[in-house]
Parts: C-alpha cells; structure tokens; sequence
C-alpha cells in the first residue's frame, strides 16, 4: 500500500465515523491514529457524550468484530478471557473463548472491575494472546481495546494504576458537542440512529496493511533524540514526581509515524510529534502532591515541557 491511498482510506473512515460522531474531528482521528499505531485507548469522560458509540462506530465502519464488555465488581478474569470446560462428546477438555477475542473490544468503565480483571485485560493487551490450562490462545489481528471510565465517580471503583495506565497507546477524552453540534445530533436521531445504516469503509486485513505502512514511516535520528529530550524533561521536571517510561517513548515514536501517515506523508515532522504528544504523554505523568494541589492539570505539564525543549534538526 502507497501512503497515498493509506491517506485517502484513513480520510474515508474518519468521514464514515463522522456520521455518527457529529463534532469531534479530532477525537476521532486520534481514534484511528491509535489504531493503526498498534496501540489502544482510554476514553475518560463523563456518561452519556458517545464513549460507547464511538467504539460501535469504528468496530462497524473497519468491518471487524466487536464485544462490549460490561465491566462490574463481579467480573471475573475468566469472564473476559474464556475458559477450559469438559466436553462431553469428545471426552475432552476444550478452551471455549471469552468475549475478548474480538478485533474491536470495548471495556466499559473499566474501573469498575476489580484489580485482577483488570489485569487479565492488560496482558491482553500487552501480549496479544491468552494463556489458559498452560495452552496459548492467539487474539485476532488487529486487536484493539477502547477502555472508558468516569473521571467523576469515586465510590465502588477501582483507579487504575500508573503501571496500568501505560498500557494505554493515548487517554482521549471526547467533551460535550457544540450547540450546533448537540442540535444535529437530536435531529439526526429523531426517527432511527444513523449506525443502523452505516456502511463498511474497509476490513481487517486492510487495517492490517495500513498499520504495516505507519512501521515503515521513516523518522529522522534528530526526531528519536527530541524524543528523548522529550522524555527526559519529563523525569526531571521539578513538578512531577515521575515521567515518561521507555513504553511511553515508543509510542511517541509510534502514534507520531501513524499521524504523518495520516496526512500523506512517509516521513515524520517536528509537529507531528506536537499534535500527539498530549494525549500519548499525559497520562503518564505524575505531579508531585503540592503542584497536583496547585492544580497543575497533566496537559498544561506536557504544554510546559513541548515548550521548554527546542527542536534541534
């Protein structure tokens, strides 16, 4: 695949999911450009502004898979990741897969699980695979985790941890629409929701190519040190208490490659790094407790670190 027609194929599916996603064009290519950066999401905002729809819209536009997992006090790691039953025709134990193995897998309020699903989820994510009676279980390719959570309720959840955190390729977090926006959408919908007739752009083996493409964007040595220069302002920031880890740096390295991609270029420029640094970074920084007292928001770190490291090319 040329990185003409990746562009054209990204531009189609984020008009497709612009149908239904009515006024958050940047949320949505952030949506595919963690997607085809191999990477995964947590959308973390409050209920009812499209978190759900948002994962339904992508999983029916790509043409892949899709499992909504419900995620509650109770739920067990088998729950999400199969288990070995007793087969009695064939006398035999056989694994029966849980509802993750799905191109496209939605973990809803993911903090709502104890720490052990949550776990079981991570690895997933991580190592691509089940292990399950000492037997590993491939997930499907590509496999893509939308985790949501409610930033705004804190009784009966479970935070996710820093170490946790990092799993996750970028935090989106979608906001309320615009009035015109929040009006066409009442509009839109009067009658029938429009992810009933929405069409197919691609399919997976597509999506699979097209993530093959953004390895092969090249990335000038100048770019891999302000990267690091990136990273290490963040470790020795005097407000945070810790910075980017060696995962973070990848996905920088990464979501920057899929964003250039995305604008028809097979080359990655200083602005590129820019445009995804915020949510690849801010998740992954902790303040020290009197700057988080001085509501010092994430963001406005990362703001302060693009702006105290120059670009040197």
């Amino acid at each position: 695949m040329e990185i003409e027609q990746f562009a054209e194929i990204f531009t189609r599916l984020r008009d497709n999911i612009e149908g239904v996603i009515l006024g958050k064009r940047d949320v949505v290519e952030d949506c595919l450009i963690g997607l085809m950066a191999g990477g995964h999401l947590l959308l973390e905002d409050v209920p009812g502004v499209g978190k759900t729809m948002l994962a339904k819209t992508l999983a029916r536009t790509l043409g892949a898979s899709y499992k909504r997992i419900q995620f509650t006090p109770d739920l067990l790691p088998s729950d999400l990741t199969g288990t070995v039953v007793f087969d009695q025709t064939g006398g035999d134990f056989r694994f029966r897969p849980g509802p993750v193995f799905s191109h496209v897998v939605l973990a809803d309020e993911i903090n709502r699980a104890s720490p052990k699903t949550q776990s079981a989820l991570l690895e997933c994510m991580e190592e691509g695979q089940v292990t399950a009676d000492v037997q590993t279980h491939q997930l499907p390719d590509p496999f893509f985790v939308i985790a949501t959570q409610n930033p705004t309720e804190y009784e009966g959840v479970y935070p996710l941890p820093e170490s946790q955190l990092d799993r996750f390729a970028m935090r989106l977090s979608i906001g309320y629409p615009d009035a015109a926006a929040e009006k066409a959408l009442m509009k839109q919908q009067r009658l029938e929701h429009p992810i009933e007739h929405l069409p197919s752009v691609t399919d997976v083996n597509q999506v699979r190519e097209m993530q093959a493409v953004v390895r092969a964007v090249g990335i000038h040595d100048d770019l891999y040190d302000y990267i690091l220069r990136l990273v290490a302002a963040t470790r020795e920031h005097r407000q945070l208490m810790l910075g980017m880890s060696p995962r973070g740096a990848l996905t920088l390295a990464r979501t920057s490659q899929a964003y250039a991609a995305s604008r028809g270029r097979d080359f990655v420029a200083p602005d590129d790094i820019k445009a995804v640094a915020v949510p690849v970074m801010a998740h992954r920084l902790i303040a020290h407790p009197e700057a988080r007292l001085g509501e010092f928001a994430s963001q406005q770190l990362v703001a302060d670190v693009l702006r105290s490291v120059a670009v040197e090319v």
